[in-house]
């Protein structure tokens, strides 16, 4: 995993392509030491810098010539568009890399490279499309095939039609895996970044503006902007836009020209499909069975509980060999294992002993190395009173059953909301540019788990079964944590799905499931892995594996779910089943609970900054934006 950021100066950019306008922002004081502060906390191992100079010539595509400059020749200020010693226009391109080091056999430094003048910083995974050898790194080998890749510009087809080789859109719409990158490709003079197609990585951006002409790109917020307000906001009453958006996912590309702007670097953003097919689909979010007849509702509802329907086998296959390829060992930094002394914990759990975490913690006990022990971290912001809490230590209780030999250790992370006065200004600014109480609440209980700095009891320890053992300090080092993200958005887990079940039927239940998938980049997974990679931990998310969605989608609705049914029954039906598969009968009847409530740190914050949880269910807290008068700061 990477920390990644982009700060480009001297260029004129247009978006005319994209299909909203950047916002009017005010200017924000950032440094590049800013930058870098926050990119370091994501990737502790290395920090790299790399600036890539341009400037009119008459050699060269579009007249532009590059250089390198060295990385201790850097401005501490964002740099503005200038003259060089000659008169001549020139541009630069900060690239800045910070590295948690995953896999291959030798340390690695981001930005790469290349021998011709090819730079990059990418911040993925690969796990299948591109067939990445065991000892590799996944960014050292990309980078060598993004440079084989065609040079002429982008192309309408995957291979261009002049020199018979890929085209950057097709290399990184083939792989399979979570990924933000930039790419600088020296010989078309071509800006490529981007994210993925579910947005599984963080990647904002700052588009220019009139008052800003800086185009930024960034894993993370430097800074919360908290004194940015203008006079508008204070006598409209609403808030400043944001300096930062999520970017939307797709491919982009800034195709740099000195020919058309009298003399100045200028560049249009163009937006480029994903050419893979069978993520065209996936991104379409279409399934061929949503309505059912009379015959298939009778199948459906004669079904025994002591038959399980083939949906959840196959399901259950798909998951297994997700989960497995997040946490195989060659996966993990090799020289990460040999070096550490103490018991190494290669995988974590973010852990509220519901459906959807209890069915990947079995599941990594079966691709897991069994001398390996396995984290489980739970946050409360009510002690053991949590519901979390006790349904965690209900979950430890039949994971040891059904995995016995598995050393199991669950993480008490207890902490109290006003008690966390810098944190929470800290996670303000990770959460940007989401800025409501859900967001803050969600994003305050995700990094706290992260942080894995709790408690253990001595029953984690010697398989003491007393109820009220006596507890440890103890702070997990696991840098790969299994997070649930997607099953609910799939399997019509939300309270919402059951509302647009009964309003629309089927086909409403459909399309609600539908947004929630197109939308998640932007709600949910930009938020969570700032949220948990400010830890030095890197999210991954086994439901969200490609195949694992195509499997999803190949099935009828009604497989997936039975909304006619209670809470705890119907929603996630296909999922409870798995849980059945892997004999784990109490998980497979718990009921949906989202981690600000079942932690409880929604009810202390609905106190805190709303005087009750009556008064803030009246106000629609959930909704509701903070500001820097929040009882919070």
């Amino acid at each position: 995993m990477c920390g990644i950021a982009l700060i480009v100066s001297g260029i004129r950019i247009t978006s005319s392509s994209l299909t909203s306008s950047p916002p009017v922002t005010e200017k924000l004081p950032f440094s590049v030491e800013d930058v870098k502060a926050a990119l370091r906390r994501r990737g502790p191992d290395s920090l790299g810098v790399k600036k890539v100079s341009l400037q009119r010539s008459v050699l060269g595509r579009n007249h532009i010539s590059s250089s390198f400059i060295a990385a201790d020749d850097e401005a501490h200020e964002f740099c503005s568009q200038g003259n060089d010693d000659n008169g001549e226009r020139t541009a630069q391109l900060h690239f800045i890399g910070a590295t948690l080091q995953l896999r291959g056999t030798n340390p690695l430094v981001q930005p790469l490279v290349d021998e011709s003048g090819n730079v990059l910083v990418y911040n993925g995974e690969i796990f299948g499309g591109l067939d990445v050898a065991s000892d590799r790194n996944d960014a050292e080998f990309l980078m060598q095939t993004l440079g084989r890749c065609c040079s002429c510009g982008y192309c309408a087809t995957a291979q261009c039609a002049k020199s018979g080789k890929s085209t950057v859109p097709d290399v990184l719409s083939t792989i399979k895996g979570p990924w933000a990158i930039i790419y600088w490709q020296d010989s078309s003079r071509t800006l490529w970044f981007g994210r993925d197609a579910f947005g599984r990585r963080s990647l904002l951006v700052h588009w220019p503006t009139q008052d800003d002409s800086t185009f930024l790109l960034s894993s993370v917020s430097p800074i919360f902007p908290t004194e940015q307000t203008s006079e508008y906001e204070t006598h409209n009453g609403i808030s400043c836009p944001s300096y930062w958006e999520e970017l939307p996912c797709g491919i982009y590309s800034l195709d740099v020209d000195a020919s058309k702007s009298n003399g100045h670097m200028a560049g249009e953003i163009k937006l480029h499909e994903y050419t893979h097919s069978m993520l065209k689909e996936l991104i379409k979010w279409e399934r061929t069975s949503i309505e059912p007849n009379a015959e298939d509702l009778q199948t459906y509802t004669g079904s025994t509980q002591s038959t399980i329907p083939m949906p959840a086998h196959v399901l259950l296959n798909a998951l297994h060999e997700s989960v497995l390829r997040r946490t195989s060992m060659y996966t993990i930094y090799q020289a990460a294992i040999s070096s550490i002394k103490e018991e190494f914990v290669p995988v974590a759990i973010l852990f509220s002993g519901g459906l959807d975490s209890m069915i990947l913690a079995a599941l990594l006990d079966q691709c897991l190395d069994p001398t390996y022990q396995i984290d489980l971290l739970n946050v409360s912001f009510d002690g053991q009173f949590a519901p979390d809490r006790i349904s965690a230590k209900a979950g430890l209780k039949e994971l040891k059953r059904v995995a016995p030999s598995r050393r199991w250790r669950l993480v008490e992370i207890d902490s109290e909301l006003s008690d966390l006065v810098f944190e929470t200004s800290h996670v303000m600014s990770l959460i940007n540019p989401t800025n409501t109480y859900m967001d803050l609440n969600i994003g305050i209980a995700l990094w706290l788990a992260a942080g894995g700095d709790g408690w253990v009891s001595d029953a984690n320890i010697d398989d003491n079964d007393d109820e009220n053992p006596a507890r440890v300090k103890y702070k997990s080092s696991a840098r790969i944590l299994l997070v649930g993200s997607g099953a609910d958005e799939q399997c019509a887990g939300y309270g919402r799905h059951r509302t647009s079940y009964r309003r629309g039927s089927w086909l409403g239940l459909h399309e609600e499931m539908k947004l929630d998938m197109q939308r998640i980049w932007k709600r949910n997974l930009g938020r969570d892995d700032r949220c948990i990679a400010d830890n030095g931990k890197e999210a991954r998310f086994p439901f969200l594996d490609e195949d694992v969605i195509r499997v999803l989608l190949n099935f009828p609705l009604w497989e997936i779910a039975n909304l006619d049914q209670p809470s705890g029954i119907g929603d996630k039906r296909i999922l409870r089943e798995v849980a059945a598969l892997l004999g784990l009968n109490e998980a497979a009847i718990l009921p949906k609970r989202a981690i600000q409530f079942g932690s409880r740190i929604a009810r202390e914050s609905n106190r805190k900054n709303f005087g009750s949880n009556r008064a803030a269910n009246q106000a629609s807290a959930g909704s509701v934006r903070f500001d820097k008068r929040s009882n919070y700061s």
